[in-house]
Parts: C-alpha cells; sequence; structure tokens
C-alpha cells in the first residue's frame, strides 16, 4: 500500500507578519457580509448540486445524505450524531472500505460549528460524493477508504445555518438556536465555559466518545490559515507538546492548495498557519477539547475569507482545496502506531457517559469484582466503586467541578465534572 502525502517546498516565514495579524473571525461578533452583493444559489433536488454550484437546501441535504448510503451500502453508512434544538439532525456519514475485519485508524472531519461559516459544508459534501464515486475507480483513493474508518459531519450546526428558513443559507448566523456559539461551548481544559453545555455540543461530545478518532479537523469561513492548538494559550505561554508536528501538517495542506490556488492561505499571515492562541485567544473551542479530552489531533481549517461565498465560487475552492483535504486524512497513517490502533469493536474498552457528568457516571466494560477509581488530578482517590457486573453506576454528584481519571483494570477514561 503506497502512502502519498503531496508536499511542496516550504514558503519562507515572515517573522514580521505576527505584528499586523487580521483579527480572528470567530473572536467577534459576526460582521454583516454585504449580502445583497452575493448571488446565493440553493439547490431543491440532489440532481440540482450536480454542479456544486449552489448551497443544498436542508432538504436536499438530507436526501444527499440517504441517497448515497442506499447508493454505496458495501462502503457507507449515515450516523445519526443527534438533534439540534429545532428538531433538525445532525449526521455523519462513515466511509469505510475494503476486509471488514480489518483494523484501521479512525479520522474525522466536521463542519460548520458557526452555521453562517457554509464553505466547509459544501466542500465536505463534495468530499463524500468523491470519496464514493471513486471507489473502484480511482486507485489512490480507494486505498485510502481502504485503510481509513473515515467519518464526515458536514453540517454541526443546522438550525445556525438555516435560520431564516429550511430554504436558504441567506440570514444564516453563527450561534444556535439559543443564540450560543457552540465553538465556546465545550469544556475547557484550562479555562471556563460560559453557557450550560449545547444540545448540539452534548449530542457530538457523546459522539467522538463512542469513537477512537486519532485525527480530525474543526472546518470555519472567514479567513484562510489552518489553526493549530492550543488557543487556550499563545504557543509561548504553553506550547503544544506536537507543535513542531503540526507546522509541517500545515505547510503540507497550504503548500499543496497553493499549487491549484497560488493567491490563497495568505490574508492572515504569509506562512499560512499559525497556533490558535498566537492568532487570538480563546476559551471553549472544540479544538482544545477534543485534543486535551480525547487525545485527538485535532485542527481549525479556515478555508475561506468569506463565511459565506457566493455559490458560483464553490467549484473554485474546492478545485484548490480538494488535493489538500484528501491529504490530509493520508496524515492519519503517518501517525506511530495507527496501523494497529483497534477500534472500539475491535477491543472490549472501558467507556464511561455521560460525559461530561453533573451526577452519577455509567462505567462498561468492567469485570464483577474488580475496583473501580476515580482519581483527581493530582492522583489522590476521591471515589471507590466494585461492580458486580459488566456495568456499575459511579456517584459523582459531590465531586468538585473538573477533570478525573476513572481508572478500571489498568485502563484509563478521562471525564469531566460539571
Amino acid at each position: 500500500m503506497k502512502k502519498i502525502l503531496i508536499s511542496f517546498a516550504v514558503l519562507c516565514l515572515c517573522t514580521g507578519a505576527m505584528a499586523q495579524l487580521k483579527p480572528r473571525p470567530d473572536a467577534f461578533p459576526p460582521v454583516d457580509e454585504d449580502w445583497p452583493t452575493k448571488a446565493v444559489s440553493m439547490a431543491d433536488t440532489p440532481e440540482e448540486m450536480a454542479s456544486w454550484d449552489r448551497y443544498p437546501t436542508y432538504e436536499t441535504y438530507l436526501a444527499m445524505m440517504q441517497r448515497w448510503a442506499a447508493e454505496y451500502p458495501q462502503i457507507c453508512s449515515v450516523d445519526t450524531i443527534g438533534l439540534s434544538i429545532n428538531g433538525r439532525l445532525i449526521l455523519s456519514m462513515h466511509i469505510e472500505g475494503g476486509d471488514a475485519d480489518a483494523v484501521r485508524p479512525q479520522f474525522f472531519y466536521s463542519s460548520t460549528i458557526h452555521g453562517d461559516e457554509v464553505t466547509g459544508y459544501v466542500m465536505m459534501l463534495h468530499l463524500i460524493d468523491t470519496l464514493l464515486s471513486s471507489y473502484g475507480t480511482s486507485e489512490p483513493l480507494t486505498d485510502l477508504v481502504n485503510s481509513v474508518a473515515i467519518y464526515i459531519n458536514p453540517l454541526s450546526n443546522p438550525d445556525g445555518t438555516y435560520y431564516v428558513s429550511n430554504a436558504t443559507v441567506q440570514g444564516s448566523r453563527r450561534y444556535n438556536a439559543r443564540g450560543v456559539d457552540l465553538n465556546r461551548n465545550y469544556p475547557d481544559p484550562f479555562g471556563t465555559t460560559k453557557e450550560a453545555l449545547q444540545p448540539e455540543n452534548e449530542a457530538m461530545i457523546e459522539y467522538v466518545s463512542n469513537h477512537r478518532f486519532r485525527m480530525s479537523a474543526n472546518l470555519h469561513g472567514g479567513s484562510e490559515v489552518m489553526n493549530y492548538p492550543w488557543d487556550c494559550f499563545t504557543s509561548l505561554q504553553n506550547p503544544h507538546p506536537e507543535s513542531a508536528w503540526w507546522q509541517e501538517v500545515c505547510r503540507r495542506f497550504v503548500d499543496t492548495a497553493r499549487v491549484y490556488g497560488p493567491s490563497h492561505f495568505r490574508d492572515v499571515n504569509t506562512q499560512g498557519w499559525i497556533a490558535g492562541g498566537d492568532w487570538y485567544v480563546i476559551h471553549g473551542g472544540r479544538q482544545d477539547y477534543m485534543n486535551y479530552y480525547h487525545d485527538c489531533l485535532e485542527l481549525t481549517m479556515e478555508l475561506s475569507t468569506q463565511k459565506t461565498l457566493s455559490s458560483n465560487r464553490l467549484p473554485e475552492y474546492w478545485n484548490f482545496l480538494a488535493p489538500s483535504l484528501i491529504n490530509y486524512i493520508r496524515e492519519v497513517l503517518t501517525l506511530p502506531g495507527s496501523v494497529d490502533v483497534p477500534t472500539v469493536d475491535a477491543v472490549q474498552w472501558v467507556e464511561v457517559y455521560p460525559n461530561p457528568v453533573a451526577t452519577s457516571l455509567t462505567v462498561t466494560g468492567l469485570t464483577a469484582g474488580a475496583a473501580v477509581e476515580v482519581v483527581d488530578l493530582t492522583g489522590r482517590v476521591v471515589a471507590t466503586v466494585v461492580p458486580h457486573g459488566a456495568t456499575a453506576l459511579v456517584d459523582v454528584a459531590r465531586l468538585p467541578s473538573g477533570v478525573y481519571l476513572l481508572k478500571a483494570e489498568g485502563r484509563v477514561a478521562k471525564f469531566v465534572k460539571r
């Protein structure tokens, strides 16, 4: 099996660029992007999405996901992550081919946590279509689908995207139906989260907790830059332990994109990537949550200088982004031990839910009589339970809010007490 990562010469870094950074688009209240100048066309049927120069209505989006699952049942299925506040579906397409018993690393793309940043939404739908329709005809893409368990969530904030109605993304907004910024609402490993955990994020947390994603990306719009962790700190305060690796991954993504679109990924700084906190410090973001709580290497991809592109520009963006988006999935095959990482189905793991938890934590995959310990981050055992079967309930209601480890038979799970 060939593992190919397209890379090109490193563009010179501009050390002075940091002094005049473009403001981070998700750090401020949303800005009116002059809607009258935009040509936003909507697709009322999956057939109207064939040229990929429209945005799908909500019903068209659902129909596309269902059609793919029906047309390619051997290599894909649709997972329901959960429901938005207004009852819209939050979906994920699971794509995986080859030997059903093979062990593959798990990869996750998720887009449009900010409802008005919809370029990534269409890019992810186009990516799903490309991976599925190319299976068996394109050797590199067939090899990729046979080597990686790929999960793609095209739209994680449907109430924000279809704020006006299911028929249009015009008038979409950043927030969910309660006016909460979902990318400030995740449990923060280094600070506090202002609002109560929202249903969209609660469902996403449960979903990622039930998987073993090794690598992921959270897709945004408003700038063009690769934003790697941490978001909670500047790189001088607390650099991510894999910052050198992140910079190489970002360089490969940007260099490849610039081959097909030389003018792109230049609006924030010269190199096209930056540590999140060096751009703007935020708290409650999904990127830091995934890296800290799930040991998943996730970054934030800002894919378009406008949050909502005129729909006729969507094919242009696909043309220069597609090779990089595909190659970023391949990066998971270069991680140490990634080929040997078991899936949840391959090994019986100790699982905990809900996470975050307020009162009672359920632990599964246990052996009767084997003690389960809850340990705080100082190493002090704060609770012990001896299960009578494979499942146990652990009362954590009296514990202070914070991060804890649960230890069971040599296995460890990390959870958050709200």
